[in-house]
């Protein structure tokens, strides 16, 4: 492959996706179109491109094959996405059904009241995070997550339903009580979406410094790496982790062999779903 065609891939695919879905998120935040199916929409495109960069400028060889994940993935993948619909749905409708004094800032611009959302729901989402990693009986619902023994485009939602909803859920509830208008929210979530894929993306790409900034796969795989789970824990921003003490970075790559679980995980759907239920893991 001509040497400019990888710069262009590794310096130039995440802020080109990130910024094209935000781009064509943005009409949604505003209320000029729906929700559905334009979020889903969008992100299926851009989680697709990265998808397919991963076959063309792979981070490490290995992790394009599959590991008898890819299937069981495809299933986490496709219930963690409905559930996202749904919770921006459900939103919508406790709205229209409630009323709830709104201490929401209206008046901002758009952009500004999007971010404010994110903020909310990314810190949620990290001190959930944190806390999956110690506390025992959210970690047994968290370890599904870290089971896999590569990182590939899949893993972001790679997700037991119920630590899904326990991670995601106090953020949400708190920016529906204060009011934040619904579409922002969803538009957020489908943001964030995107942004997964490309956190655990199989594929050579950098963000220079910004990877202080921001939990891209530089700094993510290091989470995934054997006895670095306690640090990164950001979800989209790593402002949290340098605020609290959790960010840890090296230029040393993290390779094949390097991630996953010493106990290993069943291979199956429904045995990955029941495994942190079962007696012998009490």
């Amino acid at each position: 492959m001509p040497k400019l065609i990888q710069y262009l891939i590794r310096y130039s695919s995440y802020p080109l996706i990130m910024g094209l879905s935000l781009f064509f998120l943005f009409p949604i935040a505003t209320g000029t179109l729906s929700y559905w199916p334009y979020v889903p929409l969008i992100a299926a495109v851009a989680i697709g491109l990265v998808a397919l960069l991963e076959q063309i400028q792979p981070y490490e060889q290995t992790w394009l094959n599959d590991h008898e994940d890819t299937g069981v993935d495809i299933l986490h993948a496709s219930l963690s996405i409905i559930m996202i619909f749904i919770t921006a749905e459900c939103i919508t409708l406790f709205r229209q059904l409630i009323h709830i004094p709104s201490f929401w800032p209206a008046s901002l611009p758009i952009w500004l009241q999007l971010l404010i959302v994110g903020l909310i729901i990314d810190f949620g989402l990290w001190l959930m995070h944190y806390f999956s990693h110690k506390k025992r009986f959210l970690w047994k619902l968290h370890a599904l997550h870290h089971s896999s023994e590569r990182l590939y485009w899949l893993n972001g939602e790679r997700r037991h339903p119920l630590s899904a909803i326990l991670l995601a859920a106090p953020s949400i509830i708190c920016v529906t009580l204060v009011g934040a208008p619904a579409n922002l929210i969803g538009t957020w979530m489908g943001l964030t979406a995107i942004h997964l894929a490309f956190q655990h993306a199989n594929l050579d790409y950098s963000l220079g410094a910004f990877r202080h900034l921001l939990g891209v796969a530089e700094v993510h795989r290091w989470h995934h790496k054997h006895g670095f789970g306690r640090k990164n824990f950001g979800e989209f921003w790593m402002i949290w982790d340098h605020l609290f003490g959790t960010y840890y970075f090296e230029s040393k790559p993290v390779k094949a062999g390097q991630v996953g679980l010493k106990t290993a995980l069943p291979k199956t759907y429904l045995k990955q779903i029941l495994w942190p239920f079962a007696r012998k893991n009490q």
